[in-house]
């Protein structure tokens, strides 16, 4: 197997990359929708987002907290930034009056019966997203997966699509059982999936380089997950989160989403965040109290 060149060390993560004109990197010189839609999707005032992940029903099912989204999610969509979602729960279950932003999976194919989730293909056309007024499609890509060329190219697919239509497309880092996270593998996989062509690309949060691997990647970053490292890794460069679990497992998912939201936008410490956490469920509940 052919070795890349040996990795150097000048990431420069003290210097931001340039934006001219525009307030995200790597999107200025994009199309006026694409960026509109950006715009929509991260705050132009913070550069960030906090987007609310939904999407985990297209391989797992009715899992743990999204039994019924019109109960557990539609009440959280005031509090998000965007929402991570399929088009069929879009059309189903999403109140047609909500303006937040919808960015919508676009990959599918194995369920967690199958034991090769690398095994996707291109779940939805672009011209449906446009008809559903979508701010953006996500697409797993499994770089060092058994299905690794495939995945690279329904991706491609989707950008060239996207970019006739002005509809970004958030590149997903998916990460096999048996792959190793760390900064190495995130560096070359975020940078893979900016280099062919994806407006932003969603990975994960470690402990050791985080850092590199959002000042090598030309595109923004949001991180999935871990409400616990949303604080270090918008610290270290990500620029927002796409959370899902962590905040519709939650036993106050209200009061979670809005210390989320305070670190992100914020820079709110993770104890005051979790302080902030406390308070408003405590008020959640004395409100339920009050009402029976």
């Amino acid at each position: 197997m052919p070795e890349a060149d040996k990795e150097g060390e000048r990431y420069a993560v003290d210097r931001p990359q340039a934006a001219p004109g525009f307030f995200l990197k790597g999107t200025h010189q994009l199309d006026w929708g694409m960026k509109n839609r950006m715009a929509r999707v991260f705050d132009p005032t913070s550069g960030r987002t906090v987007m609310l992940a939904v999407d985990h029903g297209y391989f797992q099912g009715p899992t743990t907290g999204l039994e019924r989204i019109d109960l557990s999610i539609v009440p959280l969509l005031p509090n998000c930034d965007a929402l991570f979602c399929t088009r069929g729960i879009l059309r189903s279950v999403i109140p047609a009056e909500c303006q937040k932003p919808m960015v919508l999976r676009a990959s599918g194919g194995p369920s967690i019966l199958r034991e090769e989730l690398s095994d996707e293909q291109i779940a939805m056309d672009m011209d449906d997203a446009m008809r559903l007024n979508a701010a953006g499609v996500g697409i797993q890509v499994f770089i060092g997966g058994e299905h690794e060329t495939r995945s690279v190219h329904n991706m491609t697919r989707l950008v060239d699509a996207g970019l006739r239509m002005g509809i970004p497309v958030m590149g997903i880092t998916a990460v096999g059982k048996n792959m190793v996270r760390d900064a190495k593998y995130f560096r070359l996989a975020c940078r893979i999936i900016a280099e062919l062509g994806a407006q932003y690309v969603k990975t994960y949060y470690f402990e050791d380089g985080f850092e590199t691997v959002t000042a090598s990647c030309p595109v923004p970053i949001v991180m999935a997950g871990g409400k616990k490292l949303a604080y270090n890794a918008v610290q270290q460069g990500a620029c927002g989160v796409d959370m899902g679990r962590n905040i519709f497992q939650s036993e106050a998912p209200q009061a979670m989403i809005a210390a989320v939201s305070a670190v992100v936008h914020k820079g709110m410490k993770p104890k005051d965040a979790f302080d902030l956490f406390k308070t408003l469920k405590a008020k959640a509940a004395s409100v339920a109290v009050a009402a029976e």
